[in-house]
């Protein structure tokens, strides 16, 4: 439900009035007292009719000459107008968004302009602070915080509207502090990423690539492409609908403020390929997102206010539609690559795994476990170099494994990774680790498959 208020010009006073009452608009006048403005009408309306009674108004020449303010009405208490609505259900289609205006208003408030973007400066450059700190203490909780506070939802939304109703100024500022946005997120998490290190307020040698929730955001595959066009359909149907926006806002900050953090990281430890990484899912979530959004607002019904300009504004969107699409599809080359690298990875180590239950059920390993990682040690039961996978060379397998005190087991290493190249086809040099509760004992193959004496250490 909407409250409308608009000013009536005494030259459209006429005018404006059989308008209202065309529409069976139930409106009340209020006698302005003024040479320029005979009255000010004020009436309940749908939240679906506001569109095109604000269009036969304008057409009237009322936005030239007069003010219309509409406002979020929670409850009309009216049993005329309660029956006017019935009708009108009972006529017509609703389309449950609102009017054009409305939406062009409420992106104009997510894009600031130039007199409150320091607003919107500080908020980015906090978040990401923020997230950094969460990175770096691989706490999601401290990342979704950094995500509330985010302001990047605004941007994008204004950038779609913008095209969509063919306001060029509006498009232009969503673009414009989109770029702003994740530059300063970036060069602030460097920044303060930096300023951590050199202050020892991070362990000297720290490695922040084997950070699980930095981890995360070095290898993006095709489900981090759907996050981001969810999150982009999303903002877009909250904006049209005039739901809240703010929960809608931390999903986009999702998609763009923990990778710009990562990308900061990267910097600040001189890491370029971990950069890299983070930067290529920064670029598919920003472009998925406006992606999405432009084409759920020119499908819910938005359009530009003057007709003439319908094909020029739809070839436009054609256009740009195009180039996001063409550099999604440039960038799914990587995004392919590296989901591709994940199944690889994820299919070898079931492999290894398979093929170590079946060792340890056989004679002379039988008393052997593979280590139980469930409480959450610090080494891993199954690692292996994903370099050494994805580039199709020597692969390095790491196994450690529970074994009885006082027991051997000779020539683990050997016969495991003769058994996996074997199955996986691949060159594989396996180190067995053995943990009991009196010693720990490595034992090495350097060789590949070829059975040479493994090397022995304590």
């Amino acid at each position: 439900m909407r409250f409308v208020k608009l000013s009536v010009p005494a030259a459209k006073h006429q005018a404006i009035l059989g308008i209202l009452d065309d529409e069976g608009i139930d409106y009340a006048i209020t006698d302005a007292g003024g040479e320029r403005y005979a009255a000010v009408a004020s009436f309940p309306l749908a939240q679906d009719d506001v569109e095109g009674l604000l269009d036969r108004l304008r057409d009237q020449g009322l936005s030239e000459n007069a003010w219309t303010v509409v406002l979020d009405a929670q409850t009309v208490v009216s049993d005329r107008f309660d029956a006017e609505e019935d009708a009108d259900e009972d006529g017509s289609e609703r389309r449950g968004r609102i009017a054009r205006d409305e939406l062009q208003a409420a992106a104009a408030d997510l894009a600031p302009d130039r007199s409150e973007r320091w607003s919107y400066v500080a908020m980015t450059v906090v978040s990401a602070a923020v997230a950094v700190v969460g990175l770096l203490q691989n706490s999601a909780a401290v990342v979704v915080g950094s995500m509330v506070i985010a302001p990047l939802i605004g941007p994008a939304m204004a950038a779609a509207t913008g095209t969509v109703v063919d306001d060029r100024e509006l498009t232009t500022r969503g673009v414009a502090l989109q770029v702003l946005g994740l530059a300063l997120a970036v060069a602030s998490a460097a920044v303060f990423a930096a300023a951590m290190r050199f202050v020892g307020l991070v362990p000297p040698g720290t490695d922040i690539a084997t950070i699980p929730e930095v981890q995360s955001r070095l290898t993006p595959d095709f489900l981090s492409l759907m996050v981001a066009l969810g999150a982009g359909i999303a903002g877009a149907i909250s904006l049209a609908t005039g739901a809240g926006a703010a929960l809608v806002g931390v999903m986009i900050a999702v998609a763009l403020i923990p990778p710009a953090a990562t990308v900061g990281l990267g910097i600040a430890w001189g890491q370029p390929f971990l950069s890299l990484g983070a930067g290529v899912l920064v670029l598919v979530n920003v472009l998925s997102i406006n992606l999405a959004a432009l084409i759920v607002l020119w499908v819910v019904g938005y359009r530009p206010q003057d007709a003439l300009e319908l094909d020029l504004v739809r070839e436009r969107i054609r256009k740009r539609i195009g180039v996001l699409v063409l550099a999604l599809v440039v960038l799914s080359v990587f995004l392919g690559g590296v989901t591709y690298l994940t199944y690889q990875s994820a299919q070898f180590d079931q492999q290894v795994e398979t093929e170590i239950e079946g060792m340890v059920d056989e004679q002379p390993y039988a008393n052997l476990e593979l280590l139980d990682t469930s409480a959450g040690p610090s080494e891993t039961a199954i690692a292996f170099d994903e370099a050494g996978l994805a580039a199709g060379g020597p692969i390095n397998v790491s196994v450690t494994l529970d074994r009885p005190a006082g027991t051997t087991q000779p020539r683990f290493a050997t016969a495991l990774d003769r058994r996996l190249s074997r199955t996986t086809g691949r060159n594989v040099t396996v180190e067995a680790r053995f943990v009991d509760a009196a010693r720990t004992d490595a034992i090495r193959s350097p060789a590949n498959a070829m059975g040479r004496t493994p090397l022995a250490s304590v």
